[in-house]
């Protein structure tokens, strides 16, 4: 586990970032109840806002249109406290979304980082994996990851994931901001 020394000294929204398969959900809903704070991912607040699932905002948008509309639905989440927001693999692609996340006060960002070869293991396990052509491009795979990964590690917090339950990811997050909000309130 890595901790930037930068992470904010009052905590009210918890970020999780990382490439498909990372756990961003799966962690953000235990983290989430863990505090008794409230859970979103932001691709379901998004499907919901336009009414259209996320392949077919990007069959009948494009991409550009998404990360654009992906970006004002992060901005709107982040004036929301006690908060564990699961972002989308992408979200980190779009400037305005980095700038956004890391002005925002109160907001612990963290990374879930494993292997590329172990996220794909995790998303094929899904239901719904056949649906996902992206998987068998993973040449296309490993490019997107290796071009977000310095995005993701300008997080406040690194948890590598592979040896972890989401459960043991969640505890470690939760130990790690615990153990960082006590000692700059004691300094």
């Amino acid at each position: 586990m890595k901790t930037n020394p930068q992470l904010p000294a009052c905590i009210s929204r918890i970020v999780l970032v990382g490439f498909m398969g990372a756990g961003k959900s799966t962690v953000g809903a235990l983290l989430a109840q863990q505090l008794r704070w409230r859970f979103l991912d932001t691709d379901t607040v998004l499907e919901t806002r336009v009414r259209a699932t996320i392949a077919e905002i990007f069959a009948q948008q494009g991409e550009a249109s998404f990360r654009q509309l992906e970006s004002e639905v992060i901005r709107d989440l982040l004036s929301e406290h006690h908060l564990v927001l699961a972002l989308g693999g992408g979200a980190v692609e779009t400037a305005a979304t980095r700038e956004a996340l890391l002005n925002s006060p109160e907001t612990c960002i963290v990374f879930l980082e494993a292997t590329l070869e172990i996220m794909i293991s995790r998303c094929e396990q899904q239901p719904g994996a056949a649906l996902r052509p992206v998987l068998n491009d993973r040449e296309r795979l490993r490019s997107r990851f290796e071009d977000r990964l310095p995005h993701y590690r300008n997080a406040h917090l690194v948890i590598q994931t592979a040896q972890l339950t989401p459960d043991e990811t969640s505890q470690q997050i939760l130990a790690a901001v615990s153990a960082f909000l006590k000692e700059n309130t004691l300094a």
